[in-house]
């Protein structure tokens, strides 16, 4: 039995709202549930206004034996932003964009920075994805064939030659790693860019990794501009979905705005209701043997 918690970004009072929610109790020191154990789905770190305890309480709970943890796309990018190379430069470019978005962990950590160089290494411990009896959980994008070339290269969790691979564009490396941490994309016509939530330009929209290519962009795309729902996707568009027929897959990364969370499909849930950005913070209660129900989310505001 697992409770599988989505996307945190530093926001640590609602993490142990839910805890507290969900019958988790705090035992010298390490949040705890006496037949329970809890699955996050990465995304720890960045925005948030408690980073530091949130790292403190994922991090004991997984050392402890009493929760799991896997990567999300922001500690990928914090082990990239911090990893130097010989010609000085970053492996994840220090510019305004970048600094801003990891800005809060960075400022949180100013005093602390051999703490905040331990969570780094910790990061690497982390794995990619988890396939457990009866679920799996992926911070993105679950493609069989990311999973199997991981698998096949005797990777679970993050090296450092992994790292630098995965930011060579044009590499297996580069797309199983980033599809697997940040999801599918798919181009959109240039005049339906849209601006995220962050204010950058997007001609590039997420898809439904776990559908088929369907007839309309309205059907496919995360936040699909309001001009391009009713047309169609060019019918040669291929993806890798996820079948109907495997067993139960949990992500975050989606930054979804629903009031209630909702399945995605009859075996796809998504837990990441944008907490950072005023929504909720999400856990799904998974009991082997049950089928998916809306009823085993749990939310906090």
């Amino acid at each position: 039995m697992y409770d599988l918690i989505g996307d945190i970004h530093g926001h640590a009072i609602q993490l142990k709202r839910l805890l507290q929610k969900m019958d988790y109790k705090e035992v010298n020191g390490v949040w705890q549930h006496s037949t329970r154990k809890a699955i996050f789905v990465g995304d720890y770190i960045d925005r948030g206004p408690a980073i530091r305890e949130t790292l403190h309480i994922v991090h004991a709970m997984v050392t402890n034996g009493k929760a799991l943890a896997i990567l999300g796309n922001h500690e990928y990018n914090a082990m990239a932003y911090a990893t130097q190379l010989p010609d000085g430069s970053y492996l994840r470019a220090h510019n305004e964009r970048n600094s801003k978005q990891h800005g809060a962990t960075l400022r949180q950590f100013k005093d602390y920075e051999e703490e905040w160089a331990y969570y780094l290494q910790w990061f690497y411990t982390l794995p990619v994805f988890l396939q457990l009896d009866g679920l799996r959980a992926v911070h993105a994008c679950w493609d069989q064939d990311h999973i199997d070339w991981l698998k096949s290269s005797g990777l679970s969790a993050m090296n450092y030659d992994l790292l630098l691979a995965s930011h060579k564009k044009g590499s297996k490396a580069y797309d199983v790693i980033n599809e697997t941490l940040k999801g599918k994309e798919i181009a959109i016509p240039q005049e339906h860019g849209w601006f995220d939530k962050d204010g950058h330009l997007r001609t590039e929209n997420r898809i439904k990794w776990w559908c088929e290519a369907r007839s309309s962009y309205g059907e496919f795309l995360f936040n699909c501009p309001e001009a391009l729902r009713g047309l169609q996707i060019d019918p040669a568009f291929k993806i890798n979905n996820y079948p109907t027929d495997e067993v139960p897959v949990f992500c975050g990364h989606y930054w979804l705005s629903d009031q209630v969370p909702a399945l995605q499909s009859g075996n796809v849930v998504c837990l990441d209701y944008s907490i950072a950005k005023g929504g909720h913070l999400v856990a799904y209660r998974w009991n082997r043997d049950e089928r998916l129900s809306q009823e085993k989310f749990v939310v906090v505001e």
